[in-house]
């Protein structure tokens, strides 16, 4: 990062970088786990796994044509892919893509005879489904050693039908086939409700869950998908809710908006678009600048200054543009490493077209916003003093971030 930094900037930006890292004013995230040039997060597609299996990527595995062949294959591709990434990989599509092959084994109305049995064992569809479901959320939760033996951070997403109907409206399968909303809703809910009785038996951190609302601006529009919400809250079950009065904006998984129609910053987690994610996080301590700014001013300004909060505001609002301009500077500087690196070949799920490059953010986040707050003495609530706050903080990012 030196070094490319000295390459576009100069010398005087590179050792700002190193002296912001040190001085803790600017924090990259997992700067010291993986190779600089390794993407943070990625929601992928998993169309090319339905052709290639995991042979474009370096690995063995061929094409499912099965749901135990796509179950054992899905496994792999995660670690494969989380072994390329710094962060959370997403698979929005993977209930969806089950869903496809569950129909192939067992009819396209699978769903509404969920306890007829299909094997000599005894085992009802149901059961088998439950059966993959364990094979899979277990198997991701187990230590990775690429991933400096934790286990991979693995999003998942649902979809009501507005949202499902954006993403996926004229999507067809290999064979030519379409994917099929009433089965799909009902695989959705029968993993929420078979994860959320799971967690009471062991502590499974992954899949970390975000489903998705589309509202008209006074209610939901799928009535029966905002209250089985309701019903899963109301039973303890740990996960986002991401909500939007257009389908033109997706949660992705990197606490961002996909806004297809405008780049519009959110506050979500989890996962929602399919093929985006970021390539880089670097964070802002706001905390440490509110109080670097307060220092300076204390020295230079006299009583007067005081007098009115805005001129503090103001002076602070300009520290976040300059600030947010060098992370501008930072980031371009690793992408173009990512570049670099692509270009050579040394980032295979970006060839074998599960994410591409374009589609990533780079993104800068922020840290200690309401400690910052806290430090000048504001009252942390909905109140006219602390939005002005907050808005000399976020507004310069926002509008040097379009």
């Amino acid at each position: 990062m030196h070094d490319k930094l000295t390459e576009l900037y100069g010398p005087e930006l590179a050792d700002e970088y190193l002296r912001q890292l040190e001085a803790h004013e600017i924090y990259r995230h997992d700067e010291s786990g993986m190779p600089v040039g390794t993407p943070y997060c990625a929601s992928i597609t998993l169309y090319p796994f339905l052709f290639d299996g995991m042979k474009k990527i370096g690995g063995t595995t061929s094409a499912p044509k099965h749901l135990k062949s796509f179950i054992g294959g899905f496994i792999n591709l995660v670690f494969a892919v989380s072994a390329q990434l710094c962060g959370a990989v997403a698979t929005p599509e993977f209930l969806a893509y089950m869903d496809y092959f569950i129909r192939k084994e067992y009819g396209d109305d699978y769903y509404l005879k969920p306890e007829t049995v299909v094997d000599i064992q005894g085992n009802t569809i149901k059961d088998i489904i439950e059966g993959y479901f364990n094979q899979v959320v277990y198997s991701l939760n187990q230590p990775a050693a690429a991933r400096g033996s934790q286990s991979v951070f693995w999003n998942v997403a649902y979809f009501d039908h507005p949202y499902f109907e954006q993403l996926f409206d004229g999507f067809v399968f290999p064979d030519g086939s379409s994917m099929q909303w009433e089965s799909v809703s009902w695989l959705q809910k029968r993993f929420m409700k078979w994860f959320n009785q799971e967690r009471l038996k062991n502590i499974l951190t992954f899949p970390v869950e975000t489903l998705s609302l589309l509202n008209d601006g006074v209610d939901f529009v799928d009535k029966e998908w905002a209250d089985f919400a309701a019903e899963m809250y109301a039973e303890g079950h740990s996960f986002f809710t991401y909500t939007s009065d257009s389908v033109d904006s997706l949660a992705s998984c990197c606490r961002l908006r996909n806004g297809i129609q405008d780049n519009t910053f959110s506050y979500t987690l989890g996962a929602g678009g399919v093929a985006t994610g970021s390539k880089c996080v670097m964070t802002i301590d706001i905390n440490r600048l509110v109080q670097n700014e307060y220092r300076k001013v204390s020295k230079e300004a006299g009583d007067m200054y005081w007098s009115d909060c805005r001129n503090f505001l103001a002076d602070l609002s300009k520290s976040v543009q300059l600030q947010t301009e060098k992370i501008h500077k930072y980031l371009f500087a690793f992408n173009e490493i990512i570049k670099e690196m692509q270009s050579a070949h040394m980032i295979p799920i970006y060839d074998a077209g599960f994410i591409a490059p374009e589609k990533q953010y780079l993104t800068v986040g922020i840290n200690g916003l309401v400690e910052g707050a806290e430090f000048l003495g504001f009252d942390i609530s909905n109140n006219e003093a602390y939005r002005a706050y907050v808005n000399a903080v976020m507004e310069p990012i926002f509008t040097l971030n379009k």
